[in-house]
């Protein structure tokens, strides 16, 4: 089982919305995930539907140090209201569940704190011989500050995944914020922890010159980091497409199958690269029949001729 933790020092990054569109791709390959909202803003638990709401959520799991049943939801994919052709989409039998947040209330945080084990807590809950059996993937996703929650989820990683966006103000937070974050967790090595391998994606990528420079700007301040994060070569663009996905609570590639679905491939692949050049088995052709009905704007009429004096026509 591989665990990704995506991580950010600062909210409004895009770390919601690449947690929900990469489990939506690996389901749709046919993997088994388990998405975990560790965010106190439970916006992952709000993205898909569901088809089975669980009683309970993130504090049991981390308190009980176990994943139960009764902390598991079901997502719905495809939600039954979604339009198109439901026989092309997802048929690999991947699917997805979620350990929905629920920790507004402060109780979690409050608890951990008073914890020597607090940084092993969520992957302790997802070490048990039965997570281990039922899911291959688990995407973890965190709240966007520093704190004892966002450290148990790091700790719990095999992969660190950081969006940072192309902007010069949140270029430069995103380095000097993500230092900082290194810096507190090889403190952790003197406990006889491992620091897992970060890397950063460049999210919400404008088609500006403004945007190109910010990118180049974030790529060569990772030099300062000297080796401790690497930056990937895919860039996630700025596009509508992720907006509609949001809406209609469903992965990207499922409304945009081209241009964002190879976005999200690409991004996979570079994440894991055991699964280079494995397509969804709706990308591009089928899933465009699936969805067209639904989701393409009507032709454009044709121009009428307008009739010539003589009863002729006249071109326009």
């Amino acid at each position: 089982m591989l665990t990704l933790t995506v991580v950010a020092t600062k909210g409004g990054v895009g770390k919601t919305t690449l947690s929900a569109n990469l489990g939506g791709l690996l389901a749709d390959l046919g993997y088994r995930v388990l998405l975990v909202d560790a965010d106190v803003q439970p916006s992952l638990t709000r993205y898909f539907k569901l088809s089975h709401a669980a009683e309970n959520g993130l504090t049991n799991m981390v308190m009980g140090g176990i994943l139960s049943a009764d902390c598991v939801s079901h997502i719905e994919l495809p939600p039954e209201d979604f339009p198109g052709d439901h026989s092309r989409l997802n048929v690999q039998g991947g699917f997805m569940h979620l350990v929905a947040s629920d920790t507004r209330d402060g109780r979690l945080q409050d608890w951990l704190s008073n914890r020597l084990d607090r940084l092993v807590r969520i992957r302790m809950s997802l070490a048990s011989a039965d997570v281990q059996r039922d899911y291959d993937v688990v995407i973890i996703d965190t709240q966007g500050a520093v704190g004892h929650l966002q450290d148990a989820a790091v700790n719990a990683a095999d992969i660190l995944i950081a969006p940072a966006s192309p902007d010069i103000v949140s270029a430069r937070e995103f380095v000097d914020g993500t230092l900082k974050l290194m810096e507190r967790l090889e403190s952790s090595v003197n406990m006889g922890f491992t620091v897992p391998a970060m890397k950063a994606i460049i999210n919400r990528v404008e088609r500006t010159v403004d945007s190109d420079a910010m990118s180049g700007l974030i790529r060569n301040q990772f030099l300062e980091m000297r080796g401790r994060v690497s930056v990937l070569s895919t860039t996630v663009p700025s596009t509508v497409a992720y907006k509609k996905a949001a809406t209609a609570q469903v992965p990207v590639h499922w409304i945009d199958p081209i241009k964002a679905g190879d976005v999200m491939h690409a991004l996979l692949w570079e994440l894991i690269p055991s699964l280079v050049n494995k397509y969804a088995p709706n990308h591009r052709g089928e899933i465009v029949q699936a969805i067209r009905p639904a989701h393409e704007s009507p032709a454009e009429p044709e121009p009428k001729e307008e009739a010539g004096p003589a009863g002729s026509t006249a071109s326009a």
